[in-house]
């Protein structure tokens, strides 16, 4: 009898169902990563050539004037079009040195500042007001590739409910009380009717019809890649949302202990529960 039950607990391959499900899982993992390594190429080589626009124009007009006031300026421009690209440059080169799951206390403002360097121009372009109330807060323990790759999420998530421009707040705060940072991004967009907003960190769900016009989103995996980052560094991610004023998405990331050792370094870099307005479940 215990033979028979073995035997059906396992698929017409021979392998078990809880090996199969353990597969899947780590099948859609991979899945994820590469979702958001194709949304990062695609915004990193959109920002690129924006840079490279702003180059070739200025460079041009250096060359067809002679007067010095009009070469200056021009050289200027492109000088600051090729610090903007080497920040560019950065940002992407330490995402792609960081490359292990080690969590290590980590400057929470750079990597605002890092996340925000590649969607600048994207922000600018859909007309979207961006401003960044962080306080003076701690250092948090996390990966930070992978909360980088959270919050590029929610900043794209963001910039999408808001098609014809709007504001976007980013706040951080000191939780003292709980040990925790929580990391606010908030939108004035369409918001998330409530019937959806139950569902949207499940996979391969998703409130858009497919990916916008930068070929961004749609997928149903985003969300899902967040929960299961944030849920892995022992944070929580609440969603607030009210229809026609906007959706706000706040991550509770462990702070660095006032008496813990300071690491060597700390390197810039992004779990989940959903709340909505009502109530919080965890996901």
């Amino acid at each position: 009898m215990g033979e028979r039950l073995n035997r059906n607990e396992r698929g017409a391959d021979g392998v078990s169902l809880e090996d199969q499900v353990r597969i899947l899982r780590a099948q859609l993992n991979e899945a994820q990563k590469l979702t958001a390594l194709g949304e990062l190429t695609s915004t990193t080589t959109h920002e690129f050539n924006n840079v490279l626009m702003t180059i070739i124009n200025y460079a041009k007009i250096g060359m067809r004037h002679k007067d010095e006031p009009t070469r200056d300026k021009a050289l200027e421009k492109i000088l600051n079009a090729a610090n903007r690209a080497a920040k560019i440059t950065n940002s992407v080169l330490g995402m792609a040195r960081n490359r292990s799951d080690k969590q290590e206390p980590t400057d929470l403002h750079q990597l605002i500042d890092d996340s925000m360097v590649l969607l600048e121009r994207e922000m600018t372009k859909y007309r979207i007001s961006v401003e960044k109330h962080i306080d003076a807060v701690p250092q948090v323990v996390v990966n930070g590739n992978q909360i980088q790759q959270v919050m590029l999420n929610l900043l794209i998530n963001a910039r999408q409910a808001m098609p014809e421009g709007g504001r976007l707040i980013i706040r951080a705060t000191h939780d003292v009380a709980a040990g925790m940072v929580d990391l606010t991004v908030r939108d004035s967009g369409c918001g998330i009717p409530q019937e959806k907003l139950r569902r949207i960190f499940d996979r391969f769900y998703s409130t858009k019809d497919g990916p916008d016009a930068s070929g961004k989103g749609g997928t149903g995996l985003g969300l899902a890649m967040c929960r299961d980052i944030i849920e892995a560094h022992h944070g929580r991610i609440r969603v607030e949302s009210t229809v026609g004023k906007g959706t706000a998405f706040t991550l509770k990331l462990p702070a660095v202990k006032v008496n813990a050792k300071p690491a060597a370094t700390a390197v810039p870099v992004l779990g989940i529960r959903a709340q909505s307005t009502a109530s919080e479940n965890p996901v």
